[in-house]
């Protein structure tokens, strides 16, 4: 299935094509293990803690930075994508809109290193976890919508780090 991910840079300095790819890979991987069955675009943006602290504050009224945002276009129950998502393509494109991201990449660095993992997997998790946003899963609650959510999470890094 091929998607149209646009991804934008705040500063030349993050800009890198290895960074480029593995988004595009763990965006593709997400989708397609979520059963995603048209052809999407998503819009990410990778900027540092100032940039992702200035979204926050703006979109969620939340004054501090965090490591990734979600902006999704529908809401779509989680692990339910519609079989039939004609209704919600975008007629001059042919693509449906499922939002934008945005991912701290200084953040990333400093969780990878608190966690005791690789910068590269903790972008690809964050990467994989906006896009689980985007497809209608939370975790607002300590539940069973988190426990759900983890597990996709899990189900997806591992086919992305098997494949690697």
């Amino acid at each position: 299935m091929e998607h149209r991910i646009s991804i934008s840079f705040s500063e030349k300095r993050f800009q890198n094509l290895q960074v480029i790819l593995y988004l595009r890979r763990c965006i593709r991987t997400a989708l397609r293990l979520q059963n995603v069955n048209c052809p999407c675009e998503i819009n990410v943006f990778v900027t540092d803690d100032n940039g992702i602290h200035e979204i926050n504050r703006i979109q969620r009224q939340i004054d501090r930075p965090t490591d990734v945002l979600s902006f999704p276009m529908f809401e779509f129950t989680p692990g339910a994508f519609p079989e039939d998502p004609s209704a919600f393509l975008d007629p001059e494109t042919g693509f449906l809109p499922l939002g934008d991201m945005a991912i701290s990449l200084e953040r990333a660095k400093a969780q990878a290193e608190e966690y005791g993992h690789s910068v590269k997997r903790e972008v690809g998790y964050l990467t994989v976890h906006s896009v689980l946003h985007l497809l209608g899963y939370d975790h607002l609650d300590e539940g069973p919508m988190k426990k759900q959510m983890r597990q996709r999470e899990e189900t997806i890094m591992a086919e992305i780090t098997l494949n690697h």
